[in-house]
């Protein structure tokens, strides 16, 4: 039968700082090293498939806003 390795406790001290020091932890992704092994035409197809996934959104964002500033516009330029 396998021994199951104990999992080590972890145990967190709160000392009122805002900020933790995180110089003791490893890993992470590290963007200088890591290539990618896309071609370009897959990531100029990611590209516009973002694009075109957020173009109705940005068009409804713009479209309300506008609505807003001639409503603004006609309420307190009247006077």
């Amino acid at each position: 039968m396998k021994e199951k390795k104990k999992k080590e406790k972890i145990t967190y001290i709160d000392d009122g700082r805002s900020l933790a020091d995180m110089s003791g932890v490893s890993g992470g992704m590290h963007f200088s090293k890591q290539n990618t092994v896309s071609s370009f035409k897959a990531q100029w197809d990611t590209f516009w498939g973002a694009v075109k996934m957020m173009l109705l959104p940005t068009l409804v964002m713009v479209g309300f806003l506008l609505v807003v500033f001639l409503i603004m516009t006609v309420i307190f330029g009247a006077m």
